[in-house]
This record gives structure tokens, sequence and C-alpha cells, in this order.
């Protein structure tokens, strides 16, 4: 296949996980992130920007406001105590390494991260067990160029090791797709976010031609291994050769659990 036709057909099946992730799980974890007190507010501005299409650009909450402080509570209680290195989060003796390829404005990848990875972190990362390694695989953003700036400036913030931190408050904060709100402004406001994160640090390490480097080995790794969609896996132990996961429910943790059960007992 030529690499528009694997783009094409990557999209498609891209488009069939969203199916399943469900509108409804975006709206409950947008309510979460004001709480129940303000549920029925947001749920009104939730039906006023589904009936307007949804297609404006979204900007991160003000460093400080109170929706930035939620997201940041909600981000560092998931995070706090677990290693980070560079792109990997959990144990570097972990028994069991997942590779999750993710476009960061891939709606079915936020659906994952979002609804699913929580759980697998408290269960299988926290306790030392699992480590998750995010790999870079274009499917959702449609410029190119505007993948490569997005993707390095999580990998950048790994040099830190907040890339996790990154990637989190960027998927509580994606944008509708397609719509062309990732731009510097935006990434710039993600890092404002992240404690401890020095951003003049973090802005000359965007120019690293390494981080560039790594976000083209991620479709290799992904096309070598017949990943066309995101967010896709790769499972296994982490002494040995990693296998492609498949058929597990984005917003369902229980098959994830399984296979790690599976991996852990064989």
């Amino acid at each position: 296949m030529t690499r528009r036709e694997r783009r094409d057909q990557a999209r498609s099946k891209r488009k069939q996980m969203e199916s399943e992730a469900a509108a409804g799980a975006v709206r409950r974890r947008r309510l979460s992130l004001l709480g129940a007190t303000t549920a029925a507010v947001l749920m009104a501005v939730v039906v006023i920007a589904l009936a307007t299409g949804g297609s404006g650009s979204k900007s991160p909450p003000r460093v400080g406001s109170s929706a930035a402080r939620t997201i940041e509570t909600e981000v560092d209680a998931l995070l706090t105590g677990i290693p980070q290195r560079a792109n990997v989060l959990g144990s570097r003796s972990a028994p069991v390494t997942i590779e999750y390829f993710g476009d960061l404005e891939c709606s079915a990848c936020q659906a994952f991260t979002l609804d699913s990875l929580p759980t697998l972190i408290s269960r299988w990362v926290r306790t030392g067990k699992v480590r998750v390694e995010y790999r870079s695989l274009e499917t959702a953003t449609r410029d190119p160029e505007v993948f490569k700036l997005q993707q390095v400036a999580a990998l950048a913030a790994g040099a830190q090791n907040r890339m996790w931190n990154f990637i989190e408050t960027f998927y509580h904060e994606q944008g509708a797709e397609g719509s062309g709100y990732v731009n510097d402004a935006f990434l710039q406001g993600i890092a404002r976010q992240i404690p401890g994160l020095n951003l003049s640090t973090w802005t000359d390490d965007r120019s690293n031609a390494a981080y560039s480097r790594e976000v083209v080995e991620g479709s290799s790794v992904a096309n070598s291994n017949g990943l066309t969609a995101t967010p896709s896996f790769l499972l296994g132990r982490s002494s040995g050769a990693l296998k492609k996961f498949e058929d597990a429910s984005i917003t369902e943790p229980g098959e994830f659990s399984a296979a790690i059960e599976d991996t852990l007992a064989r």
C-alpha cells in the first residue's frame, strides 16, 4: 500500500474506534472537570457546542484559573510518585511493557487516556508491574508539521521528566479535531500548567533534532508492527519482544488488565 492509502486506512479505522468511545465519554470527562455542582451548566455548554458543530479553536484554561487548577490537581494525583524518564512512565524494572502509539489530536486517544488509562496506571503502573511508553503515530492531525510541532513539545517536556504531565494535560484540553487549534500559543499554555517545568529549558529543547527523529521513529516502529490507527498498542514482557494488542475497548480497562495478568502469569 502507498503511504496515502495507509493514511486513509488508518483514518477509517480510527473513526470506527471513535464511534465506540461515543460522545457520552467526552461529556462525562468535561463534567468532572468542573465538578458535580456545575454539571447542569456544563451540559448546556456541551449542547450548544454540539449544535454549532464544535468547530471553533480552543485555548488552554488561563494558568491559575479554576479550570486549570482542577486539571492540574487531577493530573498531579494520577502521576505523582511514579517514575518518569523521557517517554516512559513507570518503574525501570517493571516486568510488563505497553507501548502506546498516539496522536495528541486524536479523540479516540483522548477517550482511552481519560477513561481507561487512569485505572491501568493506578493498578499496574503505580505498583511497579507495568511501564507505559508513549510513541507518536500521525493519524488525526491533518498537517504533518503541526503533528511534529505538538509531539516534539511533549518529548521536550520529557527531557525534564514531565512528558506524561504534558500528554495528560493536552488530552484533557484537546480541541475539536480538524479545527486548527494547535499552535505555539496553545502548546505554551499547556506547558505553563505543568508544575516544575522550566519553560526556558523546554523552549530550547524543542529545537533538539533528536526529538524530531524520535517522532519519525514512532511511525516506523508502528508500520513495522502493522499498526495503522491510534490508539494502538504493543504489549509483552519487558525482557522480550512486544506483540500487537488488538480488540480491546478503549474506554474499558478490563481487557488490558486481563492481558497484563496473562503476560505476568507466563
